[in-house]
C-alpha cells in the first residue's frame, strides 16, 4: 500500500474540486436574504459576468449572462432559441453531445445531420459545413476528447455556431472567432457551486435571435428576447430566474483565485501539467491507456482511462463494467479518490478529473494508488 496519500481525494468530472485553500469563510460577503434585484445583488451578478468576460477574454461586443439550469440550461436556451431557419449539424462523440442531438431531432423534430463517432475518438470534422448551423462540445466530459482547435469551422460560415464549452472553459483556449453561443458551468473547471450557467452570445447569435421567431412554444427559462430585440438585462446582471447568491459569491471567490495565479494562462497550464503526470503515468502502467488515443485530441480535464490488461479485456462486458466499478469503490474506500468511476454511458474505465483547481501533487500521489488498486482487483479476480 503506498506511504502517500493525496490531500485532496476530491477528483470528480462535476462538482469539480474546491479551488486550494477554499474555504465557507471566504464567502462572507454573499448578498443572502437580500432579492438578486436588489443593488447589491444585482451588482454581485454584474461582477460576475465582467470578471468572467476579463479572465476568458470575451471579445468586447460578446454578451456574458448567467442563466438557470447549469450548462445543460444554457445549452438548452440556445438550441431553443436559434435553430430552425438552417440546416442543422451535431458533433456527437459522448454522452452531452448525443443529448443535444435528441433534442434536436426528437423534441423540436428538425432534419439534422449527425456526424458521430465512437467514445475516444472525433467525427470526420472536414463534413462540417460552413452553411449550416453546427451544435457540439468543445470537451467531451465523458469521453476524455476534444477538439484541438477550431479550424473546422469556416470563418465565413453563414451558420450560427452553438458550442458546449463546460469542460473546456477556462482550461482550453477557446477560439471567439469561430463560436456564436458559447456555454459553461461554474461547476467544471473552477469547482463552482452546481446549478447556474453561463451564456456568451456573438454579434451572429445576437442577430439570428433578433431576425428568427422558433416557431415551437418557448418556456419563459428560455426567451432572450423582447418585442424582437435581445433583452439586455440578463445579461447585465438581471437574472431570468432567481439565482443563489450563495453560489454567486462561490464562483466570485474562484474568479478571484484565478487571477490571483495568473489568470487563464496559468489555469491552462495547470491542468496541461496534470494530464502530463497521468500521461507519464501510463508510460509505467501497462493496464491502463487513455479512451482517447490520439494525444492532439486528449483532454486536459476530464481525463477518461481504460482498462487494457488482456485478463481483464478477455471478460464479458458486463464483466469488465463490474471490474471497473471495484476499482473506483476501492480508491474510494481507501480515501485516496473519490468519484473517479466513468460516467454511466461511457465504456467502462475511469475518470479523473485534472483541472486547474486539482493540485498537480495531489495526481502524483495519487499515481501509486492506481496501481495499487488494480493489482488488489486484479488478484481477486484471479481467486475467483
Amino acid at each position: 500500500m503506498p506511504a502517500m496519500r493525496p490531500a485532496r481525494p476530491e477528483f470528480s468530472s462535476g462538482p469539480c474540486a474546491k479551488r486550494p485553500g477554499w474555504s465557507p469563510e471566504n464567502l462572507s460577503s454573499a448578498v443572502l436574504g437580500r432579492s438578486h434585484r436588489s443593488k447589491p445583488g444585482k451588482a454581485r451578478l454584474k461582477t460576475a459576468i465582467d470578471r468572467t468576460r476579463d479572465l476568458l477574454g470575451v471579445p468586447d461586443d460578446f454578451l456574458v449572462g448567467i442563466v438557470p439550469g447549469s450548462d445543460t440550461g444554457a445549452v438548452e436556451m440556445a438550441i431553443w432559441s436559434m435553430l430552425g431557419p438552417k440546416p442543422v449539424q451535431l458533433l456527437a462523440f459522448e454522452s452531452f453531445g448525443k443529448d443535444w442531438v435528441t433534442d434536436v431531432v426528437k423534441q423540436l423534430k428538425l432534419d439534422a445531420e449527425v456526424l458521430d463517432a465512437p467514445y475516444g475518438q472525433l467525427p470526420d470534422l472536414t463534413r462540417v459545413s460552413p452553411d449550416a448551423d453546427l451544435v457540439f462540445t468543445w470537451n467531451g466530459t465523458t469521453s476524455g476528447v476534444r477538439v484541438p482547435n477550431a479550424d473546422f469551422i469556416s470563418a465565413d460560415r453563414t451558420g450560427v455556431v452553438i458550442c458546449d464549452a463546460t469542460s473546456a472553459a477556462f482550461a482550453q483556449p477557446l477560439d471567439w472567432a469561430k463560436l456564436d453561443a458559447v456555454t459553461f458551468s461554474w461547476q467544471k473547471a473552477l469547482g463552482g457551486e452546481a446549478a447556474h450557467g453561463v451564456l456568451i452570445l456573438s454579434p451572429r447569435a445576437v442577430a439570428r435571435l433578433e431576425s428568427y421567431s422558433p416557431p415551437w412554444p418557448m418556456p419563459k427559462l428560455f426567451r432572450m428576447t423582447k418585442g424582437g430585440k435581445v433583452n439586455l438585462e440578463i445579461f447585465e446582471g438581471a437574472t431570468i430566474n432567481t439565482p443563489s447568491m450563495l453560489c454567486v459569491e462561490d464562483y466570485l471567490d474562484a474568479l478571484g483565485w484565478a487571477a490571483r495565479i495568473g489568470g487563464l494562462a496559468e489555469l491552462q497550464r495547470r491542468a496541461d501539467a496534470n494530464l502530463a503526470v497521468l500521461e507519464a503515468w501510463t508510460q509505467r502502467a501497462p493496464w491502463a491507456a487513455f479512451l482517447a488515443e490520439d494525444p492532439d485530441t486528449r483532454s486536459n480535464t476530464s481525463v477518461c482511462l481504460k482498462v487494457i490488461d488482456p485478463r481483464v479485456t478477455a471478460l464479458s462486458e458486463d464483466a469488465q463494467a463490474d471490474f471497473a466499478k471495484k476499482l473506483a469503490s476501492l480508491l474510494e474506500k481507501e480515501g485516496v479518490a473519490l468519484d473517479v468511476g466513468g460516467y454511466r454511458d461511457a465504456p467502462p474505465g475511469l475518470r479523473i478529473w485534472c483541472g486547474a483547481t486539482v493540485d498537480t501533487s495531489d495526481l502524483d500521489a495519487l499515481t501509486p494508488w492506481l496501481d495499487w488498486a488494480f493489482a488488489a482487483v486484479i488478484a481477486d479476480l484471479a481467486i475467483a
